[in-house]
């Protein structure tokens, strides 16, 4: 087990950072920020006594503001955003004047394994308590709304007596472990996941050793030969590969992530065996707790660090310091097999079963569809079902001679397992409707976009990614998408400001090892209102047609056309 916190004062520093960036190991335990002193004046974990004895109890104007915008995240409690209150208020406007008296609920999903009763307890809790809102996020998750904080008491009871939970679903924890929906079940997979992620979430989650991080930390372990859970793009990564001995493993990586100052994780170029990964992710966590960032808070993810120092001294210090032997050096992942990350249609098991994966429209759903994906579940398979990372969802264990039954009645219920491209491979984030940091309305957004583009350029079959995001944030990650839309307020033809986009072109993950990942490029002024989107994004998909090389990829035709072109 890697040193807790109150065990790093005395550790030698770190050479390449100077002082004053609040890190523990070099003996700076002082707050440098409001942030960093909340969580020293009181553990996150702690919040949940006080939600069931007295908020609860005593309502939302009982709620200490430290709290309601701090320690709430670590049971996945965000206030809405109030309604009425345009973008462009976003940035000036109080916490306290953005807030409705209203919660997301984020449901913690790790590896995006859903049982029948845990699907149909989430449903009854969005029909219960939040107006039978539902999203799947991009992160595996299922985001409901309109949580009144006298309910919540009762929603842990029905989702912990299902064995689900949302303990360090946000705040600066640990979040939910992504892995691949079919870990298991995938006869193309390098390695089953599903052992180690459930050890990782049983040992560590909840776990005040590490329920103070410098900021949110996202994990990812995964054996699947699409590599569908982006590991590139999070803080630590555990990619499944095979040793020069032929042993499945994982390839570590450490320091992705987008938001402003997106960055691609770097190789570690260390081979980690199965039973090796709880201590390895504890103890790269760890090196984070102690050596990350806490005076600036946008600086303070991991991948600072990684950047400041390079993969050779994190692993340096990692085995050294944490570990105290040396991980063995190991391959890189291969390319992702097939091009498609989603795992949307009907495709065979390793047992000879099917899975069917449908689409969602940019992963709204709605209590009664939960129901309904639940009833299909258990009528045509195990009841086993999985969330992905591109919000889509995946029903397990149908037998062969109902699987084209089973994606009839889905498709029946408006839930497509043969989706348009557009629809196949458009995200959304949460959007202005209840997030306190967008400035433009995102998913309602996204769904007219789809059904535009499906009228328009009904032929169009090119898989182009397509993502909407309604701040700067990236939670829907629209630095790797080949068409990224990132909310803003422009100028409209009347000279007014108005909702809109920045526009991002060509970004992609790909390659396996990181070589041919990057993020698009940006051309100066390139914006589009809101309502012009349809026809912006129609005409540069109608010039990438015509202009195209016999298998070129919308992102390399964006590398060589011209401004002009992508105007």
């Amino acid at each position: 087990m890697p040193p807790v916190s109150g065990e790093t004062a005395t550790r030698r520093p770190a050479p390449h950072r100077k002082r004053g960036e609040g890190q523990w190991a070099l003996g700076y335990r002082e707050p440098l920020n409001k942030n960093e002193e909340n969580k020293k004046n009181d553990d996150g974990l702690n919040v949940r006594q006080r939600i069931l004895d007295i908020y609860s109890k005593q309502g939302f104007d009982s709620i200490d503001p430290a709290d309601l915008r701090g320690r709430f995240r670590w049971y996945g409690l965000y206030t809405q955003r109030r309604p009425g209150i345009d973008g462009g208020k976003t940035a000036v406007l109080e916490p306290e004047e953005l807030d409705d008296r209203y919660f997301m609920l984020r449901v913690r999903i790790d590896g995006g394994q859903l049982s029948n009763p845990q699907l149909r307890a989430i449903a009854d809790v969005s029909r219960k308590y939040a107006r039978g809102t539902a999203d799947v996020t991009d992160r595996q998750n299922i985001q409901l709304h309109w949580i009144e904080i006298e309910n919540v008491p009762a929603i842990w009871e029905t989702l912990e007596s299902a064995g689900l939970s949302t303990t360090e679903a946000c705040g600066d924890t640990p979040r939910v472990i992504l892995g691949c929906p079919l870990a298991g079940i995938d006869s193309g997979e390098v390695i089953d996941a599903t052992p180690q992620i459930a050890e990782v979430q049983g040992r560590y989650i909840g776990d005040p050793a590490f329920s103070n991080l410098p900021r949110k930390y996202k994990s990812v372990i995964s054996g699947c030969a699409a590599q569908c859970t982006v590991h590139e793009i999070n803080d630590v990564a555990f990619v499944g590969v095979l040793s020069a001995q032929g042993e499945p493993g994982y390839d570590l990586w450490v320091g992705g992530g987008l938001s402003t100052n997106p960055m691609i994780g770097k190789r570690l170029g260390a081979f980690v065996d199965p039973e090796q990964v709880a201590e390895v992710w504890a103890g790269v966590t760890s090196v984070f707790r102690d050596y990350g960032y806490r005076r600036l808070r946008h600086r303070a993810r991991i991948k600072f660090l990684v950047a400041d120092w390079g993969p050779e001294r994190f692993r340096e210090v990692l085995e050294k310091e944490y570990l105290g032997y040396a991980l063995e050096d190991g391959p890189a992942p291969e390319a992702p097999r097939g091009g498609l990350r989603d795992h949307v249609g009907v495709h065979p098991q390793r047992d000879g079963r099917y899975y069917v994966g449908f689409a969602p429209r940019v992963g709204r759903l709605s209590a009664d569809t939960l129901d309904t994906i639940a009833g299909l579940a258990a009528r045509y398979g195990s009841g086993d079902v999985r969330t992905t990372t591109e919000q889509k969802m995946v029903i397990l264990d149908v037998p062969g001679d109902r699987a084209g039954e089973l994606a009839a009645e889905l498709e029946a219920a408006g839930l497509a397992t043969r989706p348009s491209v557009f629809r196949r491979h458009m995200m959304a984030c949460t959007g202005i409707e209840f997030c306190k940091l967008a400035i433009v309305e995102t998913k309602n957004r996204a769904m007219d976009l789809i059904s535009e583009l499906e009228r328009r350029l009904p032929d169009f079959t090119e898989p182009v990614t397509i993502n909407v995001n309604g701040c700067p944030n990236s939670c829907a990650r629209i630095q790797t998408a080949d068409i990224g839309l990132k909310g803003s307020l422009v100028t409209g033809p009347d000279g007014r400001q108005t909702e809109g986009f920045q526009i991002h072109l060509g970004g992609s993950l790909a390659g396996g090892d990181g070589s041919a990942s990057g993020f698009g490029r940006k051309v100066r002024g390139l914006k589009t209102t809101a309502e012009g989107l349809p026809d912006y994004v129609e005409r540069v998909l109608r010039r990438f047609g015509a202009a195209r090389e016999p298998g070129e990829t919308f992102a390399a035709w964006t590398l060589r056309a011209s401004e002009e072109d992508l105007s």
